[in-house]
């Protein structure tokens, strides 16, 4: 997790730094997206107004989520052991 300073300044993890080949002294542009801020490196264009471009990359995204959402299996309630009426009995007696 990173740190905004008093000067709003952030750190940017030399993972992602390597990973988006972003060194110092390279500009880096923020984009609203939804509920998220996108850092996006100076050179690449922030928000098309072009809708196949829009389009491509909304389908990018759609197949991430899915991929995210088939990697995290949830076990149907009725097989984890212990029913919801059970936390509510938890360290009382009797």
């Amino acid at each position: 997790m990173v740190k905004v300073t008093s000067k709003y300044q952030v750190t940017l993890p030399k993972a992602i730094a390597d990973q988006y080949n972003i060194r110092p002294g390279d500009h880096i542009d923020w984009a609203a997206a939804g509920e998220a801020i996108r850092v996006v490196p100076g050179n690449q264009p922030t928000v098309s107004a072009d809708p196949k471009s829009r389009l491509h990359w909304f389908d990018l995204a759609t197949k991430r989520h899915q991929r995210r959402t088939a990697a995290h299996k949830t076990r149907p309630a009725g097989k984890r052991g212990w029913k919801r009426e059970d936390l509510y009995q938890r360290g009382r007696s009797g």
